[in-house]
């Protein structure tokens, strides 16, 4: 069992083994469900257990399983979105907004698929607005993160005590940074479109439909300098995960090779104006859009064209397990 697999295991274990009957009833689905392939972003209710129903300890718990799976920034970049909530509730109710109620930081649902052990294939999700984070694991090891969405609003908090955080700065800071280094010609190829789409092309379909998204400028047509940024910016996606995890992913990325890896932006250059962004890769696939709320609202979503919910790697092993007599 590989540490990775181990440490994510004992947290979620250690997460069920609080809970009480009833509750362990509402956070846990066979891994066979088709439950498991359900994902949003926009507000409402999910399947699973709601942070609200949890107890302190339990919660801390539930936090536990983030810390194990995630990086230390991307686990941190989870509980700000959720505390966004309660500053975008606020925002709503003083525009006199309809609704606003909705907004609540504790209605995040965790959920746990199959039992979490190093013989079987398991997963665990959490779930809610602007959050969505899946991890697949298979006899002892991690074999799927995505989908991985995470989104902010408002991007960049426009007042009170928190005036000017972010709770997700890389994704724009660095595409901007790219875009900044190309040269005239680069920047023609890269640059698709004058007006960004309203919301990431590939929205939340079970399957990315690659076909819908936009390809751009190629890593191999780029200068060196803008290859390794263009390199930083699809680490920064990877590395939602914890660093273990990420190197395999990362290392699946370079085996496929970069030459074929485009960029592509749709909108203005200009900061503070509607901007969408795509990286397309052999099988990988970053959207990224900021158009709502004035360009202060941020959608940012890693799919893997072959292996979300580690449906390529589990039909490999299913067709070994199979073929064995």
């Amino acid at each position: 069992m590989s540490a990775a697999a181990e440490a994510i295991a004992a947290a979620v274990r250690a997460w069920l083994d609080r809970l009480d009957d009833a509750q362990r009833a509402e956070a846990t689905f066979p891994f066979d469900s088709d439950e498991r392939f359900v994902w949003a972003y926009t507000p409402g209710t999910r399947e699973g257990l709601a942070l609200r129903d949890m107890r302190p300890d339990q919660r801390e718990a539930a936090h536990a399983i983030l810390r194990a799976s995630l990086s230390t920034r991307t686990a941190g970049e989870v509980l700000s979105i959720i505390a966004l909530e309660t500053v975008l509730g606020e925002l709503e109710r003083a525009a006199g907004r309809g609704g606003w109620t909705r907004r609540d930081p504790e209605l995040y649902w965790f959920a746990v698929f199959g039992e979490p052990d190093d013989r079987a294939s398991w997963s665990w999700r959490i779930g809610g607005h602007h959050i969505a984070v899946h991890l697949t694991l298979a006899d002892g090891d991690v074999i799927a993160t995505t989908p991985s969405f995470l989104g902010a609003n408002p991007a960049v908090v426009p007042g009170g005590p928190q005036r000017g955080f972010r709770a997700l700065a890389g994704e724009e800071a660095l595409a901007r940074s790219l875009l900044g280094t190309m040269t005239p010609a680069e920047r023609g190829a890269a640059i698709v479109a004058d007006r960004a789409p309203a919301d990431i092309l590939t929205e939340h379909a079970r399957r990315a439909d690659a076909g819908s998204v936009p390809r751009g400028v190629r890593h191999a047509d780029l200068q060196r300098l803008q290859q390794a940024e263009l390199e930083r910016l699809i680490r920064h996606y990877i590395d939602r995960m914890r660093p273990d995890v990420a190197d395999w992913q990362w290392d699946r990325i370079v085996a496929d090779g970069l030459g074929d890896v485009s960029f592509a932006w749709a909108g203005p250059e200009e900061p503070g104006q509607g901007h969408y962004y795509a990286v397309h890769g052999p099988r990988f696939l970053i959207e990224y859009d900021n158009t709502q709320n004035g360009a202060n609202h941020i959608h940012a979503v890693w799919r893997d064209l072959d292996n979300d919910w580690g449906a390529d790697l589990l039909g490999r092993h299913y067709a070994g397990a199979h073929g064995q007599t």
